[in-house]
């Protein structure tokens, strides 16, 4: 219930001080990358080809071929370090042997291309989490798999190893459809935290064995579900404020993976990276922009205003015009990188900061993520950090007072539907109980009923 490693009080001092490519406590591992040491590194993501996951030698011909040509695209740019992410699929996690034999294959061709170019690079590993919902989440087959594969990734020369977890999941699919922030804060602030401790606390452990990094993890069975059913300003199936205060929440619970042990750099498709960034003052990686081949989002723009990696999210490994799509991508990111770096130079990295912040749509979850918003929404999770509960409660809370002093300042209206939602989740969130134990009772009552799949055990209770 309660974290390990609390936070007392923020890393970061300012709002002002978060920034992209520097960060308080900066790490350098894998072939000499340094990360939020005053440089902005990309980091690519790619996924083998959907019909060609079947067979295991063509699997690691295709990773072979992403690595290489990945490795060539950057070094003919000049681009001076890269962060590979190897995102593995269902059927990679479930055949540990095999995750480890890609990892390996992928290491040893980076150990080439920094003997030959003097390229600055690291691997992340990312396992995917296989588990079932309803199903046996803390014991069985599944998660047996899942950490043999933490094992093989990092036996095998990953120097990060992530996770996008999924505990939660089952209650906040049924919460977010009806906007029951009472059920989503349930789902995401306790059980996702609960599911993150057991979770974290082994790959801490894995990692620490080996001497490589415990990256993060991220919510994207929360928030990042939520962005997208919120949609663009047409076609939204709920409020942004919605989306923007599960966002907040998504924070409480992904600190626990630091809480844990882990060091960073967290995962880019965690968008609350930033407010993990003021927390610990760990170097994070982030996505916008350069991932909408992956998904459309309001805050392609602002994502970039405090990464100490910059990703793209997962793209296939298709040929474009340009090339392989892998390469295309590692170009964009190359130049997304080499203009921020080149703003930190000039000293100018301010100035691009908040052009990040402003060269968007005016929206909640744009203010939740800015680096005012997010310093704010890390505060009060710190404040409140007497349990999971708790501090999730006031991350929403305060997402809340962010969005409708931001509102206020700019002198824009909220739209009608916002406007509803703001004073409903407002009085919802001060209507829950006080207390943990009556909050997850109540709870536990109400969703053991409703939701099918959903079993306490999983989680504890």
């Amino acid at each position: 219930m309660k974290p390990i490693r609390k936070y007392p009080s923020m890393s970061v001092s300012s709002w002002n001080d978060l920034i992209f490519g520097t960060c308080k406590y900066p790490l350098k591992y894998g072939f000499g990358l340094k990360v939020g040491s005053g440089e902005v590194v990309p980091e690519i993501k790619y996924f083998p080809k959907r019909n060609g996951e079947t067979d295991q030698r063509s699997l690691k011909a295709e990773y072979e071929g992403i690595t290489r040509n990945v490795l060539k695209r950057a070094v003919d740019l000049g681009l001076p370090s890269i962060q590979l992410d190897t995102e593995q699929t269902f059927i990679i996690t479930k055949n540990p042997k095999l995750g480890g034999e890609i990892t390996n294959l992928q290491k040893s061709i980076m150990e080439e291309y920094v003997n030959e170019y003097g390229l600055s690079c690291a691997l992340r590993v990312t396992v995917a989490d296989i588990r079932e919902l309803g199903g046996e989440m803390r014991g069985g087959g599944e998660i047996g798999l899942m950490l043999d594969s933490f094992d093989q990734a990092a036996g095998n020369g990953a120097d990060v190893l992530s996770i996008e977890s999924i505990g939660g999941k089952e209650v906040f699919n049924y919460s977010v459809i009806r906007q029951d922030i009472e059920g989503a804060l349930f789902s995401v602030g306790v059980l996702g935290s609960l599911d993150m401790e057991f979770l974290w606390r082994a790959i801490v452990q894995i990692a620490g064995r080996y001497g490589i990094v415990a990256g993060g993890d991220t919510d994207c069975a929360h928030g990042n579900t939520a962005m997208i059913l919120a949609d663009g300003f047409t076609g939204k199936m709920i409020s942004h404020t919605f989306a923007a205060t599960v966002r907040a929440m998504g924070a409480a619970r992904s600190l626990v993976a630091y809480e844990q042990g882990a060091t960073g750099p967290g995962k880019d498709c965690g968008y609350e990276n930033v407010i993990i960034k003021a927390i610990t003052g760990l170097p994070m990686s982030m996505e916008g922009k350069s991932s909408a081949s992956a998904h459309s989002s309001l805050v392609g723009n602002v994502a970039a205003a405090a990464c100490d990696l910059w990703s793209n999210e997962q793209v296939e490994n298709v040929m474009l015009y340009g090339g392989w799509a892998p390469q295309v991508f590692t170009e964009i990111l190359g130049y997304d990188t080499a203009l921020m770096n080149a703003a930190i130079k000039a000293n100018f990295q301010m100035q691009l900061r908040d052009l990040f912040v402003k060269a968007g749509p005016f929206d909640p979850q744009v203010l939740v993520l800015s680096p005012e918003g997010a310093w704010r929404i890390g505060d009060a999770i710190v404040k409140n950090s007497s349990d999971y509960y708790s501090r999730s409660r006031e991350a929403a809370l305060e997402a809340l007072k962010v969005i409708e002093d931001g509102y206020e300042k700019s002198g824009r209206n909220l739209a009608p539907m916002e406007v509803r939602t703001l004073k409903k989740l407002g009085e919802m969130m001060n209507g829950a109980p006080n207390s943990y134990e009556a909050f997850v009772e109540k709870n536990l009552r109400i969703y053991k009923s409703r939701v099918g799949n959903f079993s306490p055990s999983n989680y504890g209770l």
